[in-house]
């Protein structure tokens, strides 16, 4: 197959999230979002490329189409689209194009081009299915291959945590595998809405942390810890303390944070 360049892949498959007129399903979107790549006005930059990963059937297609704000939208097909939308996050406008395209076929093309064009990654497993637990596990490591030598955000998410009485895997165990990857974690319920809107919204925060300016970053941070309490503000300089004395404690201070998407 001759190489394409990486802005093409966006017109391979499409499924936009906002049409004029149309009402959007999730109120946390800005109703700009069709715009921010039709038009062209926005430099590419300030678009955040962001990459579904996971096996067949864990729900990422769910979770893209509540992104995007088409989940009764039937003319769009069950998985291989790409949504692209403004969001707002922490009172700051970030415009996402998120690709559902991991299964759009079995090319080893396609999904190369899936490891390499990505700003951020959300890796899915399903926690009533062990197999896409580990499969998980091994797109990390093929990702960390790809793009050895660049910091790339990624989130583990662990779906479909509403079925309790079939869960397989953990939340211990999703929280253990993302310290040992070195990414961030979350559990969420497409079919309940459940945390989704603190995915994408983590995403956002998890690229801005990388890509922004220090005092960009650090003017966020002074806002969230002012809207912190006082409570969680003493519990987190308590944990500070008892980690930098107990390698037990530091493991599991840093398994916490791995559950915190407003920081590194």
């Amino acid at each position: 197959m001759p190489t394409l360049r990486l802005g093409e892949l966006t017109n391979l498959v499409r499924c936009t999230s906002f049409s004029p007129g149309e009402p959007q399903a999730e109120s946390w979107a800005s109703d700009s979002s069709d715009s921010v790549i039709s038009s062209g006005s926005d430099p590419e930059s300030h678009i955040h490329k962001v990459v579904m990963l996971g096996e067949n059937g864990v729900g990422k297609s769910s979770l893209a189409r509540i992104f995007g704000g088409v989940e009764d939208n039937h003319e769009c097909d069950e998985a291989g689209n790409t949504y692209d939308r403004s969001i707002i996050v922490d009172d700051e406008e970030a415009s996402i194009v998120l690709y559902d395209i991991w299964e759009q076929d079995s090319s080893p093309w396609l999904q190369d081009q899936c490891m390499k064009m990505g700003d951020a990654y959300i890796i899915v497993y399903s926690v009533t299915d062990k197999s896409s637990f580990e499969k998980a596990s091994e797109l990390r490591i093929q990702l960390r291959r790809a793009r050895q030598s660049e910091d790339i955000p990624i989130i583990l998410v662990g779906n479909k945590s509403d079925l309790v009485r079939s869960r397989e895997v953990s939340v211990d165990e999703g929280r253990a595998c993302a310290v040992v990857f070195d990414c961030k974690f979350i559990e969420t319920s497409a079919s309940l809405h459940h945390n989704v809107r603190d995915l994408f919204e983590g995403i956002v925060r998890q690229i801005r942390l990388r890509k922004d300016s220090k005092e960009d970053n650090a003017r966020r941070l002074a806002n969230s810890k002012r809207r912190e309490s006082i409570g969680k503000k003493a519990k987190r300089f308590l944990g500070r303390i008892v980690a930098k004395n107990n390698k037990k404690m530091a493991f599991k201070q840093k398994s916490k944070s791995c559950h915190d998407l407003s920081v590194l």
